[in-house]
């Protein structure tokens, strides 16, 4: 009797790794963690939708620590990511996380830690090894001055944020007898450093119209744009304040910046359409 050849189906192909996405919560330097509700609902959706591996980074908090403890905490984030991009010891990362495609991201006081940490990548002054910062997110940037921009001075109507609250924050937050000057605070400021030698990876930032910062973060776009070599991709959507991802991260808006804002900046390499 003839032997049966044996049919072997096609071995499942492993999935793709995913793009990383390093986020840092909001939240003035002063209130929140990773691990709040808000946060925690946000990330997930990120990393179902985009989809991604979404690293939710925690950091200490001011009063009690002031910056640039947040920003010290950030570079600790860093030094485990390259060790993991080196030798992944966690199985799952290894399987699943292509640090060939980090994006660095996060929301109010996160995106403005995610803007240091960029730079100080860019200038060499942090290293990430084997994990390739291949773009930054930046969720409405909680940046701050001394001269008030024209959506701070009118008090905008944003219902999240408002002078009193951001001014109270950064009192909280900075040095002690720092000014909102401090470049912390303002990344244009007298004291901060020249960002035009910095190579910084293409940057996409999202505000909304009835955000108190939103002159603020428009101006940051354009002064990053001015030297002609960085890429900054601005959106903004109508009608909404500061914090609105976090806040309505269930919300059909936040699925919008989602599926037509980040997931082809973060998949497609497209640039985001302009606002």
């Amino acid at each position: 009797m003839e032997g049966r050849r044996l049919r072997r189906d096609p071995q499942p192909q492993p999935p793709s790794k995913l793009p990383v996405i390093v986020y840092f919560h909001g939240g003035g330097f002063v209130i929140n963690s990773f691990a709040s509700t808000e946060f925690h609902a946000a990330c997930l959706r990120l990393a179902g939708e985009l989809p991604a591996v979404v690293l939710s980074v925690d950091y200490r908090l001011a009063p009690e620590h002031r910056l640039p403890a947040a920003h010290d905490d950030a570079d600790a984030f860093f030094s485990w990511l390259r060790a993991q991009a080196a030798a992944t010891t966690d199985l799952w990362l290894a399987e699943s996380a292509d640090f060939g495609r980090v994006f660095v991201s996060g929301d109010s006081a996160g995106g403005n830690i995610a803007h240091h940490a960029i730079v100080r990548i860019g200038s060499g002054a942090l290293a990430t090894g084997a994990a390739r910062v291949a773009g930054c997110i930046l969720l409405y940037p909680f940046f701050g001055g001394e001269q008030r921009t024209a959506s701070e001075a009118a008090g905008s109507n944003d219902i999240y944020l408002t002078l009193p609250v951001s001014d109270q924050m950064w009192r909280l937050a900075l040095p002690a007898g720092a000014s909102r000057d401090h470049p912390l605070a303002n990344p244009f400021g007298p004291d901060s450093p020249a960002l035009d030698s910095v190579a910084l990876p293409p940057l996409l930032v999202v505000a909304g119209t009835r955000d108190l910062l939103v002159d603020r973060i428009k101006d940051f776009v354009a002064r990053l744009n001015a030297t002609g070599k960085k890429r900054a991709e601005f959106v903004e959507f109508p009608g909404k304040g500061h914090a609105f991802f976090s806040v309505e991260h269930d919300g059909e808006v936040t699925g919008e910046m989602i599926r037509d804002v980040l997931r082809p900046f973060v998949h497609g390499g497209a640039a985001a359409p302009a606002s």
